[in-house]
């Protein structure tokens, strides 16, 4: 059997049946003598070992992957070959008067050599596929990167990134604040940029859905904090929004949205300032005992956002009237005119708020 002429008829039935191979005429028909004279080599010699470096199969498996296709083209031009190529034996069996047993043989070796060459083209499928899928993991990573870093200052490299990791630029994103855990996340949508490696992992999410269930549902076991939605180049702010909600939330449940959380955020964007406006309004409270202040301060904060007499304030504070009467006569004792001047009140509220959220940080 004359390998040339076997391997052009062959290559004349595939083009047939899938045309899409006839732009590739000189790489298939390679791959078809090559997968004849391997076929040859193992009749003649059955038990010598396959050469490791023929890799040509694995090529052909790798260059349908690249070329946009699955794998049924190729196994359907491997079955193809197959019957030409076992027409031609028959031919050839004929004219050397083989026996039945003689052509059983070469049946049975004709189908583990098409399943070996299955197989190859299988690992080449499979190989290029993991490559393409690594190198846009990172071309993502790099992205993500660049959107967290200081995007707007270099908004062209950004694009630029966006286009090379395949990532269609949305008008909203939000970032997603995680922490650490050794639950399964493998539920997220295609287009969620992911980093699960960082210290403090998170996720850049591309024109968000409203709500928390999706994000439940694609990470459980997670604790979860979604920032702020923003327009792609604010996105380190939404990042710090949800890592600082994230730091705030302690037990509040699985997934806590910055935007619940605004007016904490906002008190405690500069720590050192809220300490300093809490301990500078509050000062006429601290030569009281800790019992005092407690009970004064937390009088004060609810007096001032009561806006109501003392049967309102003592219902939220689940006292006596006459109990918040003589506080705030203590208060205004303390106070003084303070307590009736429209921006002392919003001083005091202000730094009464940044008080207990520094103490519950």
């Amino acid at each position: 059997m004359e390998v040339a002429p076997v391997s052009v008829s062959i290559f004349d039935a595939i083009e047939k049946a899938i045309p899409e191979y006839s732009g590739f005429r000189d790489n298939v028909v390679d791959g078809i003598r090559q997968a004849l004279v391997k076929f040859v080599d193992r009749i003649a010699s059955p038990d010598s070992e396959p050469d490791p470096h023929d890799d040509i199969h694995r090529k052909l498996g790798a260059w349908e992957f690249k070329s946009g296709r699955s794998l049924d083209s190729l196994q359907a031009a491997y079955r193809i070959g197959a019957r030409v190529a076992w027409r031609h034996v028959c031919a050839f069996a004929e004219q050397r008067a083989l026996s039945l047993r003689e052509m059983s043989v070469l049946g049975e070796a004709m189908i583990a050599h098409v399943d070996e060459l299955v197989s190859l083209s299988v690992e080449g499928y499979a190989a290029a596929q993991a490559s393409a899928a690594g190198t846009l993991e990172r071309k993502r990573r790099k992205l993500m990167e660049l959107l967290a870093g200081d995007p707007a200052g270099n908004w062209q490299a950004v694009l630029d990134a966006a286009r090379a990791a395949a990532w269609p630029m949305p008008e909203r994103l939000v970032a997603v604040a995680l922490e650490p855990s050794d639950a399964p996340a493998d539920g997220l949508p295609a287009d969620v940029l992911v980093d699960f490696e960082d210290a403090h992992p998170y996720l850049l999410v591309p024109n968000p859905p409203a709500g928390a269930r999706w994000l439940r549902r694609a990470l459980p076991g997670w604790r979860a904090a979604v920032g702020v939605p923003v327009d792609p180049q604010e996105a380190p702010r939404s990042l710090a929004s949800a890592r600082r909600v994230l730091a705030l939330a302690g037990e509040r449940g699985p997934v806590v949205h910055a935007a619940d959380h605004l007016v904490e955020l906002t008190v405690l964007a500069d720590e050192f300032l809220a300490r300093q406006l809490a301990r500078r309004a509050l000062e006429p409270l601290a030569p009281l005992t800790e019992r005092q202040r407690t009970k004064l301060a937390e009088t004060l904060l609810v007096w001032l956002s009561a806006r109501g007499g003392a049967p309102e304030v003592a219902a939220r504070l689940q006292v006596h009237p006459q109990t918040v009467r003589y506080r705030v006569n203590q208060l205004e004792e303390l106070f003084g005119d303070r307590m009736h001047d429209a921006e002392e009140r919003f001083t005091l509220e202000l730094a009464l708020r940044a008080h207990y959220f520094l103490r519950r940080d």
